[in-house]
């Protein structure tokens, strides 16, 4: 089905240039950078541009979004960055080449994987500096284990050490955490008796290497949201082009209506009380996309000024056009900037179609 609306659009040069920069001023810290894919649902056409932008490897939670890729023939080496379940050993082994571990029976199992698939895997032991997801908490835990998947799993490659933040209990990433992080890492080396290759800070740290306070020995991120907005929470990057997305959806209704709904009032198709506010009679125009399709309307940012989100269902979306310098009638294609969340769920749904803009000029 050739659907046209709503559309998510894509600037190419624009992506390309907050690549390149991310990658280039990482370079100069010595920090390879995972260019992270999860975000947009592993779209091939984003992962390919990935690559030739430069990226060490391709990161994502998923691995259906690696099988995607993959079968789209887009090279790896991929990392897995959402630690995997025992069920899901056998296609991790099969389609990534690395990735983040927290638990010895884990490890164990995957050793027992890679020996039945005669294949080789490197892994990034995670350390929990406090945001309390993934990762050892116990460090003496995190030492033995690494010490155990160097001397006794000769299919796994004990590549490195990582960390995250921010993503559940939204601790900050600091020069102090990152520096208990090398500090977790060099606890490893004099164990194992060697250097470790990655030392992953996540992408919650990028802006220490903007300001120059990122510890030197932090030589690996896992970058996906700073790309894909030009920038992260606390961390506005004025050298980064910030409306690389956009939402485009068409306008099915363009009506004048109370603005309070009449009747007893009960809970919206979510099962969600919601409260109104009565400003008279108002022109709304429903657009042909809804809750299923982005999550949250809250989260949408309307490019036209005038326009304000008034609410959504699961395949409508309504909004006040009142204001609008221009009348907002049916057929219109009303335009809106993204945060993470909506990003996620747009490049989830099969009936948002993604279209990948050439810029020229």
């Amino acid at each position: 089905m050739n659907r046209q609306y709503p559309r998510l659009v894509l600037r190419d040069s624009s992506f390309r240039s907050n690549a390149r920069e991310t990658i280039s001023r990482c370079a100069a810290c010595g920090i390879q950078v995972c260019g992270v894919i999860k975000g947009v649902n592993g779209l091939p056409e984003v992962a390919r541009r990935f690559r030739e932008c430069g990226v060490t490897q391709l990161g994502t939670s998923r691995l259906e979004q690696v099988e995607r890729c993959r079968q789209a023939g887009i090279p790896g080496p991929y990392l897995l960055i959402r630690i995997p379940g025992p069920t899901e050993l056998p296609e991790l082994v099969r389609l990534c080449e690395m990735s983040l571990q927290s638990e010895r029976k884990t490890l164990d199992l995957l050793e027992q994987e890679c020996a039945r698939q005669e294949k080789p895997h490197a892994v990034i032991i995670m350390a929990d500096l406090g945001d309390l997801r993934e990762g050892f908490w116990d460090q003496d835990e995190l030492v033995q284990t690494a010490l155990e998947v160097e001397r006794e799993m000769p299919h796994l490659e004990l590549a490195g050490v990582g960390t995250n933040l921010g993503c559940y209990g939204t601790v900050q990433a600091t020069p102090e955490k990152m520096n208990q992080l090398v500090a977790a890492a060099e606890r490893v080396e004099a164990a194992i008796g060697r250097k470790l290759d990655i030392i992953s800070g996540g992408a919650s740290s990028i802006h220490m290497v903007l300001d120059g306070t990122m510890p030197p020995r932090i030589n690996h991120l896992r970058v996906g949201e700073g790309i894909l907005f030009g920038r992260i929470w606390g961390c506005d990057m004025d050298f980064m082009h910030k409306h690389i997305f956009t939402l485009r959806a068409e306008v099915i209704e363009s009506k004048v209506k109370p603005s309070y709904p009449v009747g007893e009032l009960s809970v919206d198709a979510f099962g969600r009380t919601r409260t109104y506010v009565d400003r008279g009679r108002r022109r709304r125009a429903l657009l042909a996309m809804g809750r299923v399709d982005y999550g949250e309307c809250e989260d949408l940012i309307p490019r036209e000024p005038g326009v304000k989100i008034l609410g959504a269902s699961s395949d409508h979306t309504i909004v006040d056009v009142q204001n609008t310098a221009h009348p907002v009638r049916v057929g219109d294609i009303l335009e809106f900037d993204l945060c993470y969340a909506t990003m996620v769920y747009l490049t989830s749904s099969r009936s948002v179609s993604v279209t990948f803009k050439t810029e020229r000029g």
